[in-house]
């Protein structure tokens, strides 16, 4: 080991005296030299767990007697595992953190504790089922857009099954719920799973099938990693939605399944629509037929509007004619307007002409009207004797006389 050495120390038989630096690094590569601790596999529970905005993992391994800080850089694997109070084995090397003089464990992979064998065995059957053919996307159907009646396979006991009511009596109550109980967890699961998948291959008039279970550890949701569960998913006659354990959680039934959701809810936001949106959807699609009414009305008023005048153009011009028609007529009326009126100022003057002839007019300017004994109007004289009865009329009156002597 190398230090700062004090030579009056030495002379009065002190020992050498070394930096804190000199002695963190001699322990960092005491550690580091002991092949046991350089690859060393350590089971224990999560403390004080961190994950800063670096991605670097900070955390503490501890069991009923000791506790030994750790750290997993974000390069890491099996980040997923950390969690205050899960119980983990991590792989990695003992060494200093020389700036501060800890003792840490600088862990290069995660994984629970027990779960090996399991994780193994799902690796095996992900890569086996994959080389079947079960999980390839142009298989996968289509989700129906309204469905009418929907089947959820889940425990009937759970939280799942009523967050999956609640959210479609919110978005969609328009869809009947039927429910097909099943064990989600345990040696009963993976059968009971199956069972309820025959179950709903025999009900008539089902669109859509979710099959769901809350979170849980890798052993409480490997009822959705079992084989016979994966082909049951597969075997279904209609469409399927998995919504296993939390969004970081993937089984392969998830794999499996036609649409895979990250939680029970987020599958019965899935599995139909919001009616508040098809709402606002239909209520535009009428205002689009409206106005595509309105632009088709218009539309073929303008073209009816072009097609008179097109006719006007080439039917003959009969506007002048009638025009000519109605002055003649306007002419005519006046002529005969004319005529009658001049024949009135004619027939006045004539009846004008005959009154003043007449002998009412002569009479009143003097003259009078001989008669004859037997009442003819005399003309001569040598009509009358001498002794002879006469009448003479005037203009207001008459009287009769004798006549006393002709001259003539």
């Amino acid at each position: 080991m190398t230090g700062n050495y004090d030579s009056s120390d030495d002379q009065s038989g002190h020992k050498t005296a070394y930096t804190v630096s000199a002695v963190a690094d001699y322990l960092k590569a005491s550690l580091e030299s002991d092949p046991r601790l350089a690859d060393l596999t350590v089971i224990g529970e999560v403390s004080g767990y961190r994950n800063p905005s670096s991605g670097h993992h900070y955390f503490a391994l501890r069991d009923d007697k000791s506790v030994i800080r750790c750290v997993m850089f974000r390069s890491g694997r099996g980040g997923q595992f950390l969690a205050d109070g899960s119980q983990v084995i991590c792989r990695g090397r003992i060494s200093i953190y020389t700036a501060r003089g800890d003792l840490q464990y600088y862990v290069d992979q995660v994984e629970p504790d027990g779960v090996g064998a399991l994780q193994q065995a799902y690796e095996e059957m992900r890569k086996r089922l994959e080389s079947e053919g079960l999980f390839e996307l142009d298989r996968k159907r289509t989700l129906p857009e309204l469905p009418s009646r929907i089947a959820v396979i889940t425990s009937p006991t759970g939280a799942v099954i009523q967050d999956i009511i609640n959210v479609l009596a919110r978005r969609y109550p328009l869809a009947e719920i039927i429910l097909i109980p099943t064990s989600v967890q345990g040696d009963r699961a993976a059968p009971e799973i199956v069972l309820a998948f025959k179950a709903l291959n025999a009900m008539a008039d089902i669109d859509v099938a979710i099959v769901a279970r809350g979170g849980g550890s890798l052993e409480d949701l490997w009822a959705f990693n079992e084989e016979i569960v994966a082909r049951a998913i597969f075997a279904s006659n209609v469409p399927v939605i998995s919504a296993i354990g939390h969004e970081t959680d993937t089984t392969i039934a998830d794999f499996v399944a036609d649409r895979r959701a990250p939680t029970p809810s987020a599958a019965a936001e899935i599995v139909a629509p919001d009616v508040r949106d098809l709402g606002a959807y239909v209520s535009g699609f009428t205002s689009r037929i409206d106005e595509i009414i309105s632009r088709n009305i218009r539309d073929s008023r303008t073209q009816f509007e072009m097609a008179i005048d097109r006719m006007n153009l080439r039917a003959p011009d009969t506007q002048l004619p009638r025009q000519r028609v109605d002055d003649l007529l306007a002419r005519a009326r006046l002529a005969g307007q004319r005529l009658v009126e001049s024949s009135r100022l004619r027939l006045e003057t004539v009846e004008a002409s005959l009154n003043a002839l007449g002998p009412a007019k002569i009479l009143g300017r003097g003259y009078t009207i001989t008669r004859l004994a037997d009442g003819n109007a005399a003309t001569s004289a040598k009509q009358f004797s001498t002794g002879d009865k006469l009448g003479v009329t005037f203009a207001d009156g008459s009287v009769e006389t004798t006549v006393d002597e002709v001259d003539s």
